[in-house]
């Protein structure tokens, strides 16, 4: 059975499970229900929403602290930093999502526009209202998205090529580490839409892939 790792809230994990449903030979293995955690036998992993990353893991001075999120969780962003350099070094598959584009961009040595503002209005939480450009050689092009962030990519990560930006303000909405075999990372909610299934499709395919390529090696 694949598993893929991930940290979920849980009050993010109903927007998640949908998307899963239709997956039940992929087992989610939850750090944070402490879920056990065997690194050889993992297939995947999921970097989900969550609460700003905490000053000691960015690559960057923080002026103001009080401009990050008073619910930022060191234990949690010690295991995804940890979790995320294992699975590049074993060149699983990654799917990151807001906080987990955040992530992985800084996991490659990438830097945050600390506070934005104009991304995290209520409405735009689970109603497609941000128009995006989209580079034409982008599997996922979407007209438009959902978004909920005051934080976005600055400085890009090592290897990381741009898909999509917002049309009206250039913000990082959608990137990929080139010359890897499947590491997709947006900074809006697909989890909480109807239109981006095709997101968690490829993501899912690459996990079975992956764990069936490991099976025949076995």
């Amino acid at each position: 059975m694949p598993i893929v790792a991930t940290w979920i809230r849980a009050k993010d994990e109903k927007y998640f499970v949908p998307f899963f449903r239709n997956a039940q030979d992929i087992q989610l293995r939850n750090a944070a229900r402490s879920d056990p955690m065997d690194w050889s036998a993992l297939d995947g992993l999921l970097l989900t929403g969550g609460a700003d990353i905490v000053p000691e893991f960015l690559r960057q001075p923080v002026p103001d602290p009080s401009v990050l999120d008073s619910e930022s969780d060191i234990a949690r962003d010690r295991w995804e930093f940890d979790a995320l350099e294992r699975a590049l070094a074993l060149r699983l598959p990654v799917f990151g999502v807001c906080k987990g584009m955040q992530v992985l961009n800084v996991g490659l040595g990438g830097t945050l526009q600390l506070d934005l503002p104009g991304h995290n209005l209520p409405e735009q939480k689970t109603q497609d209202v941000q128009s995006l450009r989209t580079d034409r050689t982008a599997r996922h092009r979407f007209e438009k998205v959902n978004s909920s962030h005051h934080q976005a990519i600055e400085r890009l990560g090592e290897g990381l090529t741009v898909e999509a930006w917002c049309a009206t303000d250039d913000v990082i909405e959608q990137v990929r580490l080139r010359d890897y075999p499947f590491a997709l990372a947006v900074q809006y909610h697909p989890e909480r839409g109807t239109i981006y299934g095709s997101l968690f499709d490829d993501f899912i395919a690459q996990v079975r892939a992956r764990a069936a390529n490991e099976h025949s090696r076995a």
